[in-house]
């Protein structure tokens, strides 16, 4: 449907790249990736890399398509559901960015300690704006703090370890995933006194409930979606 919208707008020219190469997609295929971020973040207990490239293309796509739909003539019903499709997009749009604020509220301390202690060259788990924004929240937390409880405390108990205070995201949660590319030995629980180790096989198509911390990096690989 997005494509129908982009007939004035060349797909060429849209890449939704997060890693510093481009790659050339159609407007369905961007709204297809945009969809497969959404549910991974909707669904993951902890944040995940973020998708700047791929929200200020579909972002720019929008635009082409509000102006695409302008020149529909009025009492067409293709205007119909061309504004549905848009305001579905928008919705998706939407929904992912406030996943991840909510991330970030909840996980804040863990989030900009892992954002600092990353590896010069790796990618950013932040947007510029969601790191701004989670270095002013913790700000904040802190004035509140301070301004309402800490400074009424003996001199001992006037400060707090925000890493220590914030639970971290429970990564043995167990999540539904569904495998895009076949996997194989895939360690679900390590060898213990009880029990021995436990290695599976994943099949592509298959769907499968397991713990996140196992299948993390399938997740950022793309090799599995979360559903």
């Amino acid at each position: 449907m997005s494509d129908a919208l982009s007939n004035d707008h060349d797909a060429s020219d849209m890449s939704g790249g997060d890693d510093g190469q481009e790659d050339v997609m159609t407007p369905s295929e961007l709204i297809g990736k945009l969809e497969e971020a959404w549910l991974n973040e909707k669904f993951s207990p902890e944040l995940l890399e973020n998708k700047s490239e791929r929200v200020e293309c579909v972002m720019e796509q929008l635009t082409h398509m509000e102006a695409n739909l302008q020149r529909v003539r009025k009492g067409d019903m293709k205007a119909s559901v061309h504004r549905m499709e848009i305001d579905r997009i928008r919705y998706v749009l939407s929904s992912y960015l406030r996943s991840r604020l909510k991330k970030i509220e909840k996980f804040f301390p863990h989030v900009l300690e892992k954002e600092k202690s990353r590896a010069e060259g790796d990618t950013s788990f932040l947007s510029p704006e969601e790191f701004a924004f989670a270095k002013e929240y913790l700000a904040n937390t802190e004035t509140y703090l301070k301004a309402v409880a800490l400074k009424h405390m003996p001199p001992n108990l006037q400060t707090v370890d925000m890493l220590k205070a914030v639970p971290e995201p429970c990564l043995d949660s167990f999540v539904f995933l569904r495998v895009r590319a076949r996997q194989e030995n895939i360690l679900v629980e390590p060898e213990t006194d009880d029990q021995r180790e436990y290695v599976v096989d994943l099949d592509e198509g298959s769907q499968h409930l397991m713990r996140y911390r196992t299948i993390a990096p399938l997740v950022s690989s793309g090799a599995v979606q979360l559903i």
